[in-house]
């Protein structure tokens, strides 16, 4: 590995805070982890226990998906807010004073007991947990937005009224889109916004004070992760929902014509189309990228990296017009000699303007420009081992050892199917990759050539190894669901009730109690050589 060149880019300081050597990790969704507290969901303090875990097993990076408000929204990926947390991670029994309200004890055991639920129930989820959280607001709220650190969070970010306004407004008039808001309220003119702010106070308050709480939780916990010498990496979407309160606000920050998406490739025959505008660039510009400088700044006190999700679609991004077919879009900007320049200049905005390290999510079909650029910026990308290989001759696998330094190893996505699930449903892609490790593939994918894998993804060339929890849980089948289909997360393209709703099998609790998964992490990232690399 050649550390001068990262010593010597564009990225070096963020390199120098986190350490160029190897980094090894877990990715977590926050809504999947479940503990002996927990409110009906994964909540953000459910985030300790595990950091002690990583610490105790040699592990030094928790990934999260988004954390961002998403209202009633599944997706992590479809934000209401580009700056808001998500309250439905609050953790409740942490709260202030809540040891002072036994009346609170019946309504959380009653969002409790959801986790009985093999997946999320979002609906009930949603109604008791409001429920609780505007009950303790009457209860506990007045000590708290009199409180010295309230005052300062809330004239510190400006954002949060505006924020908490627009969601009000949308509770208020039951989820619906804000293009079919009077003229008044869907334009609003900074008079306007004042008017509504007065008028709904009460409500608009209260979104305030739960975005102060969520705060104070995050930021707690990366002051505890960086006590234990575990960095906490979020990720920052590069896409927002068309009914966020940014859209609302911003609209002139964004291209409202074109819904982004993704052309015809080997997975989708007809592309892909996501529904969320594409930026204005020019705009952004004028405003020197005050938004997404914002939003970097914001994230800056939770988190010490983030990955850049769809880091390709700064460069360029597909955009499809509405009412037309995804296959129907275009690459904007339309002008490929624009790209690389378009590209750099908001990454560089991101290093220069935030000290957090982004590692970019560059899989599927990338310009070879675009990963020469980033590694020119000492950005890393990432590399799905499954996928690592030479597509245009004889499609063989990359040995993990050529793996250049400036990536990310990993075995799965939340997007893909996990280890075993491919295994099961791809034999023809499992086949090879037998041949290439040189594995008898009559024999089933044990737990010894699962392992291997895994120990194979955290001894890699890369400078990061992360894996889903769930990776490594499967070693053990009582940590994990009997159904495969169980253990997956997201399946793109598909508009599904399972989707995002999924649970670990174990507590945290039970986790970080497992002697053997214990044992097992730490030969994992072991500094060792490995025979079958």
């Amino acid at each position: 590995m050649n550390e001068q060149h990262l010593l010597q880019s564009p990225a070096c300081q963020h390199w120098q805070k986190i350490g160029i050597h190897a980094h090894h990790g877990i990715c977590v969704p926050v809504f999947s982890l479940h503990s002996e507290t927990s409110g009906g969901i994964g909540e953000f303090t459910d985030l300790i226990p595990l950091i002690d875990w990583c610490r105790n097993v040699g592990l030094d990076i928790i990934q999260t998906l988004p954390l961002n408000d998403t209202g009633l929204e599944t997706s992590p990926y479809s934000a209401l807010s580009a700056f808001a947390l998500n309250p439905i991670h609050l953790g409740l029994v942490k709260l202030p004073y809540y040891a002072d309200y036994p009346q609170l004890a019946d309504p959380f055991a009653a969002i409790h007991a959801l986790l009985k639920e093999q997946r999320i129930p979002y609906p009930k989820l949603h109604q008791l947990r409001d429920t609780y959280l505007r009950t303790y607001y009457a209860l506990a709220g007045a000590e708290i937005v009199h409180s010295e650190a309230f005052q300062i969070f809330k004239k510190s970010n400006t954002w949060v009224q505006d924020y908490a306004l627009f969601k009000a407004i949308k509770i208020q008039r039951n989820w619906t889109s804000f293009t079919s808001w009077p003229e008044d309220v869907r334009s609003p003119t900074p008079e306007t916004l004042a008017k509504l702010a007065e008028e709904m106070k009460d409500e608009v308050a209260y979104h305030v004070f739960l975005q102060f709480l969520c705060d104070e939780q995050m930021r707690e916990i990366k002051e505890y992760a960086e006590k234990q010498k575990v960095f906490l990496m979020g990720d920052i979407p590069i896409l927002i929902n068309a009914e966020s309160a940014d859209v609302w606000l911003h609209p002139e920050l964004f291209n409202q014509k074109l819904t982004a998406g993704a052309p015809p490739d080997q997975y989708s025959a007809e592309g892909q189309n996501w529904g969320f505008p594409l930026y204005n660039w020019d705009k952004n510009r004028e405003t020197n990228y005050a938004w997404w400088k914002k939003r970097l700044e914001i994230a800056t006190r939770y988190y010490h990296l983030f990955r850049i999700d769809h880091v390709v679609g700064f460069y360029r991004i597909w955009g499809v017009p509405f009412h037309a077919l995804a296959k129907e879009g275009r690459f904007i900007p339309e002008n490929p000699a624009t790209w690389i320049g378009q590209g750099e200049q908001i990454l560089r905005m991101m290093l220069e303007s935030c000290p957090m390290l982004p590692i970019g999510e560059d899989l599927g079909v990338i310009p070879p420009e675009v990963r020469t650029n980033l590694l020119a910026l000492g950005i890393c990308g990432t590399k799905v081992m499954r996928w690592e290989r030479v597509w245009n001759e004889d499609r063989r696998f990359i040995r993990p050892q050529d793996y250049i330094p400036e990536s990310l190893t990993t075995v799965s996505t939340h997007d893909s199917e996990t280890l075993q699930l491919w295994w099961q449903n791809h034999p023809d892609e499992a086949q090879d990759f037998c041949r290439f490790k040189e594995w008898d593939y009559e024999t089933p994918l044990s737990v010894i050539k699962h392992q291997d894998i895994l120990f194979d993804s955290h001894q890699t060339s890369s400078l990061f190894h992360i894996n889903l929890l769930q990776e490594y849980l499967a070693l053990f089948p009582d940590l994990t669901w009997p159904n495969l289909e169980d253990e997956r997360i997201n399946i793109p393209g598909l508009v599904l009730d399972r989707n995002w709703s999924y649970r670990f099998r174990p507590s945290i609790e039970e986790i970080v109690r497992d002697e053997k998964l214990t044992d097992l992490m730490k030969t994992l990232t072991a500094k060792q050589a490995y025979e079958h690399l």
